[in-house]
């Protein structure tokens, strides 16, 4: 029954074509009616909110996240899941790396997120495979001879359960020794890839070190953001024209990379309300069309995303395309303006890009400590490398019009460990 479902949803994935944002229109009107006939019969805090019929409706109902999800958790989900219970599963779920227990037949995780601040998400049987039927759509370059390494930090069943003699997954836990999956990666030859940044990092350093050779048609980039740094070294390394996006969080799976290179959203499994924060970028709030056991609705993410100028794709998907995700809200850096006349903002796509002009760099990440004091971890630290950092910066200063803050420079050193999501740009100072 599982590959049935798994292979319903992909198919649906696959070869549906929403060529016109009317047909996306109605297809989420659709979607929303279903939707809150269910929650408003199972859910007991929907049973007392507004009705809602429509996507103009989803006005009336509150703004959610993280911490008010928790919150309401016994009352939000849908299949009478105790959240202390739920999050004593979670916890021995990750301190003995056996994800397969189950609570009442729902999978149980604990979520931190790039944010930090930890969170409780369940998941069905059918949302899993919901969930697996879209991603092997959106992302499979063939239906056939595919071996697929996951570097992931928790493995899933349906691997297993998808495994045929035409499409074959092998998990490589991120908590284990790199020097173990490089050396299994040479064997297994893998024709896709799925790993965070950060392991991807470490991959193509085997590969320049001819330590690895690595040659798969698809390189997906998941879990973390990938930088415009990042994406061109992949690129090179990989031998990629195009560096995939997975924009997956426990919340949803949200947008993918067409073979075009444009990032999508998942308009046909999420309607997306966008909050925006200056002309082009915008927070998302995300209503969740599949998920049940633990809706998904008006939910506001901590990211920052860039609309693309030009929305039109050679893909002939009429879906919403994104240029970037800019980054965390939480890691906008804000500095005083020239003149003390009130406070800018800087994006971290903006202080990233200023390391693409360096000739040089290999690694780098910026923190925020204060408005006068940001401190740069960076590869090489060389005095040249280290002059053009501070120079882009500052000309980042003088084009944006705020006061430069005073630049400190450390090695840098990676994280071997890989248990924290890396940030090439982040906030400390809140």
């Amino acid at each position: 029954m599982t590959s049935l479902l798994i292979a319903g949803y992909f198919a649906q994935s696959r070869w549906r074509r929403l060529r016109s944002r009317a047909a996306i229109d109605r297809l989420q009107e659709r979607y929303v009616r279903r939707q809150f006939r269910f929650l408003r019969r199972h859910s007991p805090y929907f049973a007392t909110l507004p009705r809602v019929g429509s996507r103009a409706d989803l006005g009336k109902l509150p703004v959610m996240d993280k911490e008010s999800m928790m919150a309401n958790f016994n009352r939000l989900n849908t299949v009478g899941l105790d959240r202390d219970r739920a999050l004593e599963i979670a916890v021995a779920a990750e301190r003995s790396r056996d994800f397969s227990p189950t609570y009442r037949g729902v999978s149980v995780g604990l979520s931190s997120g790039t944010s930090g601040h930890r969170g409780l998400f369940i998941v069905s049987d059918r949302e899993r495979c919901a969930w697996a039927g879209a991603v092997l759509a959106r992302f499979l370059p063939s239906l056939s001879g595919q071996r697929i390494a996951f570097f992931l930090r928790a493995n899933n069943n349906l691997y297993e359960t998808v495994n045929s003699r035409v499409i074959q997954f092998r998990f490589f836990d991120v908590y284990r020794p790199m020097a173990e999956h490089i050396a299994a990666l040479g064997s297994y030859r893998p024709t896709v890839v799925v790993a965070p940044p950060s392991v991807l990092s470490v991959l193509a350093d085997a590969v320049v070190a001819g330590e690895l050779r690595l040659c798969p048609a698809r390189v997906i980039s998941v879990a973390e953001v990938l930088t415009s740094f990042d994406e061109r070294r992949f690129r090179e390394v990989f031998g990629q024209e195009v560096i995939f996006q997975a924009y997956q969080c426990t919340e949803g799976f949200l947008g993918y990379t067409c073979p075009f290179g444009s990032m999508h959203l998942n308009e046909d499994i999420c309607y997306f309300e966008k909050e925006f924060v200056d002309d082009s970028r915008f927070v998302p709030i995300i209503t969740d069309f599949r998920r049940r056991s633990q809706p998904i609705v008006r939910y506001r993410l901590n990211d920052v995303l860039t609309l693309a100028a030009n929305q039109v794709c050679g893909c002939g998907q009429a879906t919403t395309v994104v240029a970037k995700i800019a980054g965390r809200e939480d890691d906008v850096f804000s500095f005083p303006a020239v003149g003390g006349d009130g406070r800018v903002s800087v994006f971290p796509d903006m202080v990233e890009r200023c390391f693409l002009y360096v000739p040089g760099v290999s690694e780098f990440r910026v923190e925020r400590h204060s408005d006068d004091r940001l401190v740069v971890f960076v590869a090489p630290l060389v005095g040249e490398v280290l002059d053009r950092v501070r120079a882009e910066l500052d000309g980042l200063a003088e084009r944006l019009g705020f006061v430069p803050p005073r630049v400190e420079f450390e090695p840098y050193v990676a994280d071997s460990t890989h248990r924290r999501k890396r940030k090439r740009v982040e906030n400390c100072a809140q």
